[in-house]
């Protein structure tokens, strides 16, 4: 009964480190296809994304 609950939890930590490795590999495809156009264009959308969400707060290129 050890033996199979062993054998079920190494099986268990085997599927989790496969399933850890194609989303690893099926984000870096996803990041490898978008252009330095694409990857500006999603940078600048999350800056001002923060700036929105700063409500009142002060610039921090005032901050100087």
């Amino acid at each position: 009964m050890r033996v199979s609950l062993w054998k079920a939890l190494g099986v268990a930590g085997l599927a989790g480190v496969a399933a850890t490795g194609v989303i690893i590999a099926r984000d870096r495809r996803r990041r490898t296809q978008l252009t330095p156009e694409e990857i500006r264009e999603r940078l600048h959308r999350r800056v001002e994304a923060m700036n929105a969400d700063q409500d009142g707060s002060t610039d921090s290129s005032a901050r100087a």
